[in-house]
């Protein structure tokens, strides 16, 4: 078993020097003029890996490397690069070499590419097609942005229940090189409702002679047209399916939606959680390395702006105690120390909450028990780091005043943290906001000032208790 293992980490290693090899080699053959020698280079390779290449090379070179494939080849080349060389390329490439790729594409990532697009160009492309494939993307794009009808493809093979198996196989072999995938066949009836589904392999071991209704299973998953992105793919996930068949109002089939597409659903959703997460704001196209200075500087500038101005109220916390201070100048040095751990375990508690929302693993618990689960967590976080704490602040202060407010002030802040950061996530999920958006700089900032007024109150209520 370890040395299959082996094996498969060599054969990894070896492709991925492999296709930095054919992107070094690209380039010195574009270079030197010399397209034969690309062309039997580019010849072996899979499509995924000379869209890789392509992307790869000076937006000079892409254009051209890309006209040395032949047209089937080029199409599918097409649907793998980024967006960005996408464009590229439309703006690179002749008006009828553009069309031809464009009219070839499958339907989803024809729909996908023009996502990417200015509305006019949009335009100017739907009039370009056939009337079959505009009628196709038109209804695509007619559904809402990031749900199932805008996801599908249309090319999928439907059947129906009186045809015996190998009328079935017949037809599946005509349509084979023109769909998506057959390793999952629908069956409909004369109104186009979903019936049934049937495997490639049940098909192919069935009795030719027998109807295909005997031996589909009638119990079928399906989403609907405007079933979020996210539901869809946690749908894939659940059921471990290649496809997802797609019904409309009517529970008539209209499309499919297929793992490979929402892989890339996956990771977009997941880039938009992580940007949240460091309070920045995504872009249209989250293409960090290709983004000016200014961009990126654009894209961050007004959740900083939102959240200096949310610690301003720190700094007023501050200075409307400054009578303490004044008192007991070695307060000040415990603060950093305060709020720091504050905002550690609210951004904890916050990424266990948005995480368990993502997954809807937070269902088996419920909101209330997972808040009060966090609440005693934090202080329970608190007790053990006053323990490490309070003999420093009472060495530090020369007795148990500072001390004192220090360790019952670890104690509150954690607990408030903890529960502030599994708050607010659920409130921002039950307004229909993406909870993902009060992540750690928020919880941060809110347990900054709750932090530096319950520390600074506690001193003032413990110096006057020893006053009087």
């Amino acid at each position: 078993m370890k040395e299959n293992n082996l094996e498969t980490v060599t054969s990894l290693s070896s492709d991925l020097s492999t296709r930095e090899n054919i992107t070094i080699q690209l380039e010195e053959l574009l270079i030197a003029g010399n397209y034969d020698e690309a062309k039997l280079l580019l010849e072996p390779s899979q499509p995924v890996d000379i869209a890789d290449a392509i992307g790869s090379l000076p937006l000079i070179l892409q254009a051209l490397a890309f006209r040395l494939l032949k047209k089937n080849e080029a199409i599918e080349v097409y649907e793998y690069l980024d967006p960005v060389v996408q464009q590229t390329l439309l703006e690179r490439l002749r008006s009828g070499e553009v069309l031809e790729i464009v009219e070839k594409m499958s339907p989803d990532d024809r729909v996908q590419l023009f996502d990417e697009l200015p509305a006019k160009v949009v335009r100017k492309f739907l009039s370009a097609l056939s009337p079959g494939e505009r009628k196709v993307t038109a209804e695509l794009l007619g559904y809402e942005p990031e749900t199932a009808g805008r996801l599908m493809t249309t090319e999928f093979i439907d059947l129906k229940e009186m045809q015996t198996a190998a009328e079935a196989l017949s037809l599946v072999r005509k349509r084979a090189p023109f769909t998506e995938t057959i390793y999952s066949l629908y069956v409909t009836d004369k109104e186009r409702h979903l019936t049934g589904i049937l495997s490639l392999r049940d098909l192919v071991t069935a009795d030719p002679s027998r109807p295909i209704g005997d031996v589909m299973t009638r119990d079928v998953v399906n989403i609907s047209t405007n079933t979020n992105q996210e539901e869809v793919a946690r749908a894939i996930q659940r059921y471990d399916f290649l496809a997802l068949p797609v019904v409309d109002k009517e529970k008539r089939l209209v499309g499919i939606v297929t793992v490979d597409d929402l892989i890339d659903v996956i990771e977009q959703e997941a880039t938009r959680d992580i940007y949240a997460a460091g309070a920045v704001q995504p872009g249209d196209e989250d293409d960090y390395f290709q983004s000016s200075l200014f961009t990126i500087a654009r894209r961050r500038i007004l959740w900083l702006l939102i959240l200096v101005l949310a610690n301003g109220l720190t700094t007023k916390v501050i200075a409307m105690n400054d009578q303490i201070l004044k008192e007991i100048v070695l307060l000040a040095a415990f603060i950093p120390l305060l709020i720091g751990t504050g905002g550690n375990v609210g951004a904890q508690s916050s990424t266990v909450v948005i995480r368990g929302l993502s997954t809807q693993k937070l269902k088996s618990l419920g909101a209330i028990r997972a808040v009060v689960k966090e609440a005693i967590t934090g202080a329970l976080l608190g007790v053990f780091m006053m323990l490490v704490v309070f003999p420093f602040a009472w060495w530090q202060g020369e007795g148990p005043l500072i001390a004192s407010a220090v360790g019952i002030s670890l104690i509150s802040i954690t607990t408030l943290a903890a529960t502030t950061g599994a708050i607010l996530p659920l409130l921002f999920d039950k307004m229909k906001l993406d909870p993902a958006l009060m992540s750690s700089p928020f919880i941060t900032t809110v347990t900054d000032i709750a932090g530096v007024f319950i520390y600074l109150s506690t001193a003032k209520w413990l110096l006057n208790s020893s006053l009087t």
